[in-house]
């Protein structure tokens, strides 16, 4: 490299960019700033080659890449390495959607380490939110076009972010649960939220999910109960979240009866109806009076996109999705792993 205010050959015609024969210089360092800045925007923005930004600039190659090599020592350039561990990579959602026979899997960014400072519940709604519009975009939801919701903590915080605007779009509950004291499980909370995250329009479900056998029979034949209940086979979408084992939750809805045997198979549930590692549904004592979408009619829904994450949600999403209860699943890059390693 010459030294300051020496001559040095260039290309002919080129002039350099400082209208003398070498790159300027300050005080402390080899390069000025603005030739550091312009080179390295030449090459990694414009993707200009070497020679085409030596050529530029009125210098050599080789100071084009002591420029470079300047410009990322002084952080003008930044390069980052990320873990594939870390990364949003479509091979990934490929191979668990061939694993799990589903149409399609989305990947949300990497959701953060649990601690008490900051649980999950706080960060993954917002994490998730973008997912979850990549697949309804895909669905082409159209004005008068019904989508269900279920009740859950993920499916809650979902729907409490901005979501893809889908207007006119009609939004029902696939349980009861205006019985529920807590919000998750407050399924007409969530399609209230819902509507209003995409412009669409609620249909609200007034019944508990288990009523007693008179208060059953009297709901069913209610008209505004009838309204929600006959948009079930009319939907296109439902978005569902997938419960953990039942026995094994800190919360549960309230008409869960945790004393009853039969759970003990329960290896997770979607719209309050249990099922074991096999995807066989798992009765329970008051279970015929359930106001909720049957597994076999949620087969039977165009798109049925399940939205989990966490380690306590790979058994149940791995039996859900091979049984068929979900065509599509919207996770994070950590949970899809651990189904691969699971299944």
């Amino acid at each position: 490299m010459p030294s300051r205010g020496s001559s040095k050959p260039r290309p002919s015609g080129a002039t350099p960019a400082n209208g003398a024969d070498t790159p300027p210089t300050v005080e402390g360092t080899h390069f000025a700033p603005s030739l550091l800045y312009a080179a390295a925007r030449q090459y990694y923005v414009e993707e200009a080659t070497q020679a085409q930004v030596a050529s530029r600039l009125g210098t050599s190659r080789a100071t084009v890449s002591r420029l470079l090599s300047e410009a990322r020592r002084q952080g003008i350039v930044r390069i980052e390495v990320v873990p594939p561990s870390h990364r949003t990579n479509d091979g990934l959602a490929d191979q668990v959607a061939a694993t799990l026979g589903l149409d399609r899997v989305y990947l949300s960014a990497s959701l953060p380490a649990v601690s008490s400072a900051r649980p999950i519940e706080d960060v993954m709604g917002s994490l998730l939110a973008p997912a979850v519009s990549r697949a309804l975009k895909a669905v082409g939801l159209l004005p008068g076009d019904v989508l269900l919701v279920s009740s859950g903590r993920t499916i809650y915080e979902v729907a409490r972010q901005q979501l893809l605007r889908l207007p006119g779009v009609l939004v029902a509950p696939t349980v009861g649960g205006n019985d529920q004291p807590e919000e998750w499980y407050q399924t007409n909370e969530i399609t209230r939220l819902m509507a209003n995250g995409i412009g669409g329009r609620a249909m609200y479900l007034f019944a508990p999910t288990l009523p007693g056998p008179e208060l059953y029979e009297t709901l069913r034949a209610d008209p505004a109960i009838q309204r929600v209940l006959h948009l079930w086979p009319q939907a296109r979408c439902v978005l569902l979240g997938v419960g953990a084992p039942p026995l094994l939750r800190s919360q549960l809805p309230q008409f869960v009866p945790t004393m009853s045997t039969s759970l003990r198979e329960a290896v997770g549930d979607v719209c309050s109806r249990f099922y074991d590692r096999k995807g066989q549904p798992i009765d329970f004592p008051g279970n015929d009076r359930l106001i909720a979408v049957e597994l076999a009619d949620l087969k039977k829904i165009p798109v049925s996109i399940a939205v989990a994450v966490g380690h306590d949600k790979v058994a149940p999403i791995i039996a859900g999705a091979r049984a068929g209860y979900f065509n599509q699943l919207v996770t994070d890059p950590l949970t899809a792993e651990q189904i691969l390693a699971s299944s």
